[in-house]
Order: C-alpha cells, then structure tokens, then sequence
C-alpha cells in the first residue's frame, strides 16, 4: 500500500475517533483510540516507536519517539493542545527528515473542527 492510499485510511480513522469521543482529553487516548481504528482498518501500526538521532554521521543514544508509525511508512503526530503552533509542524518535517520516511500526518484533537485540524507533511527527501 501506498503512502497515499494510508494517508486516506488515517484520515478515515481520525474522523471515527473525533466522532466517537470528541475533543479534551490527553494525547494518549487518541494515540490508543487511533491505534484500534488503524488495526480495525487491517493497517500494521506501532506505537511510540523510538528512533535514534544521528548527529554528523554518530548514533545518539538519546534519540526521539514517533506516536503512531502506520505500515513502517507514515508518521502520525499527535496534538491535543489549544492551538498548533509552527513548531508543532516542523518538528513533524523534523521527524521525517531524521527517519527518512516521505509522509507525516498532524492531527489536534483538541478543535471543534477536526477537518480543519489535520494536516499532511511530505519530506523533500
């Protein structure tokens, strides 16, 4: 499956968790609630996925951790905050910049509108 075609089914999932239980509660609900839908979709997911930082060519040992790594190809990025802020942004292009995958997906669960409230970012590679 294509990375456009996850992206679809994510979406899909996003809008069935916001339905279900709306928006004020922590980060890790939505990471639990979306991980069920994804695997109800028949997607392979991974939660909290740690990945190292190579700095200048070195393995640190202290790396980063992505929420929900979907198929090993797209990075779902889970907000609950007020308001994104640029850097929410960036440091999903920083994500997939350090992991080399093409595709990331932020979603705020915290909004009154969840259409408006995910957003697609591609890696230049």
């Amino acid at each position: 499956m294509k990375e456009n075609e996850i992206s679809f089914l994510i979406r899909r999932a996003v809008f069935n968790v916001y339905n279900a239980i709306g928006p004020g509660l922590l980060e890790s609900a939505y990471e639990t609630a979306l991980d069920y839908e994804l695997s109800k979709l028949g997607l392979l997911t991974e939660l909290q996925v740690p990945m190292p930082m190579i700095y200048k060519e070195v393995k640190m040992d202290m790396g980063y951790r992505l929420d929900i790594l979907v198929e090993g190809k797209v990075i779902i990025e889970l907000k609950s905050v007020e308001e994104l802020s640029q850097v929410h942004h960036k440091q999903l292009l920083t994500y997939l910049k350090l992991s080399g995958k093409k595709l990331g997906i932020l979603v705020n669960f915290n909004t009154d509108d969840i259409a408006k409230s995910i957003f697609r970012k591609v890696n230049g590679l």
